[in-house]
């Protein structure tokens, strides 16, 4: 049995999120709903463009590209997609996969021309009825990695004229109904308004999906709670870190029913020794911990945690508990992302606080442009450096070349997150 997905589908108008493409009521943040979905346990989301020109549908496409920087799910962009330079525009914004949609004029020969170009796993198309599938059904298969079937009850008759896999919108909310829907051969996954909705617990849904014989991408653990070495008190403690920068967030302990009630929920849970009780960390607070991996260390005796972290991990308002300085001793750091983010804090501390003497500011006072000359002088540096046989002095070169680069970042208002988000999509 293949595993099954579970679909969340985000409409765009103005940059923004609304309801729906006859809704045009605006949810919230898109960033912050992105997010929710990308935290709950969703599988996929589906963003569809619902601009009605140019200069919307290049809003909407900032907007997509922002928003795969922020999340790990994979997306798949759709609505106004009329040319080929629209499916190119998409996929550069960060979406893993195009859908086309089938009642629109020339949907099969952009999907050749982009299946060639793209590969068939990028390639998604959308139906209404059976029509454009009977009508096409080699090329159901040659060109489309899957279908979505937006009407349930044609099911049986997709079913007879494609094996392509489609996922199937499903306007209800009934556990038999999706199951169902679900455990069908072709049946890759499903959408609709109850996926849609931050406030549906996904984790928990795909447990109960999962218990009753689907295959779902949950929280199945390789290690029981038994195989786990416990304390003087039953329990294991858990050092969480965050899963982006790795910090060291907090320590905290799990017993047995704190162990798998985080992996059925997909969020942090715990037990407290002091008021004796469970907790799901963030359920009072809002700075819900969502699971990205549990790993037990050599001794099977401790638990790592990596987390996104909502808001604050610690209860004085930082963000680590660990801030208590006990003693230092100076090192030279030696972590790429470290060190550059550490001499990009510098050079924005100069930006917004001139020191006198200071170069940076120097180069500031001059504006963009001689930032920009400096730049390509230092790019011309670095060439004349790598032509020459002894590669010891190219190193010089390019840290002067990253020094500036990161002069005219700051002058952009460009981070290292942005860069290294952007270069995790390629």
């Amino acid at each position: 049995m293949e595993k099954k997905i579970l679909v969340a589908t985000l409409y765009l108008k103005d940059g923004q999120p609304v309801k729906n493409n006859t809704d045009f009521s605006v949810l919230g943040d898109l960033y912050e709903y992105a997010k929710m979905y990308d935290d709950s346990g969703i599988d996929k989301l589906y963003v569809f463009d619902l601009s009605d020109d140019d200069d919307e549908h290049e809003e909407n496409l900032r907007a997509i590209r922002q928003l795969n920087r922020l999340i790990d799910i994979p997306t798949c962009g759709g609505g106004n997609i009329r040319r080929m330079e629209d499916v190119k525009k998409l996929i550069y914004a960060g979406c893993k996969q195009i859908m086309l949609n089938a009642s629109k004029n020339g949907c099969l020969e952009l999907a050749k021309e982009a299946a060639d170009r793209y590969g068939k796993d990028r390639m998604l198309v959308s139906v209404k009825n059976v029509d454009f599938i009977f009508k096409h059904q080699q090329e159901m298969d040659d060109l489309f990695h899957e279908v979505l079937v937006m009407d349930d009850s044609v099911l049986d008759a997709v079913d007879n004229l494609s094996h392509t896999p489609y996922v199937v919108y499903y306007n209800g909310s009934d556990f038999a109904d999706v199951y169902s829907l679900l455990e069908r051969e072709n049946s890759r996954g499903i959408c609709g308004p109850m996926f849609d909705d931050v406030s549906t617990d996904i984790m928990l849904f795909k447990t109960n999906l999962g218990e009753a014989g689907l295959w779902m991408d949950n929280f199945k653990p390789e290690i029981q709670w038994a195989q786990l070495k416990k304390n003087s008190d039953g329990m294991v403690p858990c050092i969480v870190q965050d899963y982006r920068t790795n910090e060291v967030l907090m320590l905290a302990y799990m017993n047995e029913e704190a162990y798998y009630t985080t992996l059925s929920s997909g969020k942090m849970t715990y037990y407290s020794r002091s008021r004796n009780e469970l907790w799901t960390k963030g359920l009072t607070s809002g700075h819900i911990q969502y699971v990205k991996s549990l790993t037990a260390d050599c001794d099977f005796d401790t638990i790592l945690a990596k987390v996104s972290q909502v808001g604050v991990a610690c209860h004085t308002g930082s963000m680590s508990c660990f801030f208590n300085e006990v003693v230092k001793k100076e090192y030279i750091e030696r972590n790429p992302l470290k060190v550059l983010e550490t001499r990009y804090d510098t050079i924005l501390q100069r930006r917004y606080e001139p020191k006198e003497g200071s170069y940076i500011n120097e180069i500031f006072d001059k504006g963009s442009d001689e930032i920009l000359k400096k730049l390509g002088e230092e790019f011309t540096e670095v060439i004349i450096a790598a032509k020459n046989p002894d590669t010891a002095h190219i190193k010089y070169e390019i840290a002067d070349l990253l020094y500036h680069l990161m002069i005219m970042m700051v002058d952009k208002n460009v981070t290292w997150d942005d860069i290294t988000q952007e270069l995790s999509q390629r």
